[in-house]
């Protein structure tokens, strides 16, 4: 069960990362971009941690899971916003949901292995947790940001 968990986070971790680079630079010229960047730094940092994890247990990912998460973010930005050929303002702050609901999947995980009965091979999971709950802290900030400017 752990493997497969693992996996899945993994796969939805790639996903996440590919999110905050594209939020990253589609909105490093707005007030919060410097931020989006740093953020993208953290989500792209904690894929390593992740996957160093599942180094740790002994896990490979699973390449399907990778390519279905990729497809699905490629697929999640043929949205209707308004503009047909052209980058909707909208869009950065759907963007931006779509990253806060990101982190707060990837702050579950981190608790759900902080819970597992099974020892954690050298990553601090706390600190893990601890930096993702930061990581929507300032989300949110940003959201607040885009919000206004948006709509």
């Amino acid at each position: 069960m752990l493997a497969v968990y693992l996996r899945n986070h993994e796969a939805a971790a790639q996903g996440g990362a590919e999110l905050f680079r594209r939020m990253a630079s589609s909105q490093r010229r707005r007030p919060w971009g410097p931020e989006l960047e740093d953020l993208t730094a953290d989500v792209v940092e904690d894929l390593r941690s992740l996957r160093a994890l599942l180094r740790g247990w002994r896990v490979s990912p699973d390449p399907w899971a990778g390519l279905t998460v990729k497809l699905g973010e490629r697929v999640g930005r043929l949205k209707p916003n308004g503009h047909l050929v052209s980058r909707s303002p909208l869009s950065d702050l759907v963007e931006v949901e779509a990253g806060l609901d990101a982190v707060h999947a990837k702050a579950a995980g981190w608790q759900a292995l902080l819970a597992a009965p099974t020892p954690t091979p050298s990553v601090d999971l706390d600190d893990l947790a601890r930096r993702a709950e930061d990581q929507v802290a300032r989300l949110r900030a940003v959201h607040v940001q885009v919000a206004a400017a948006v709509l």
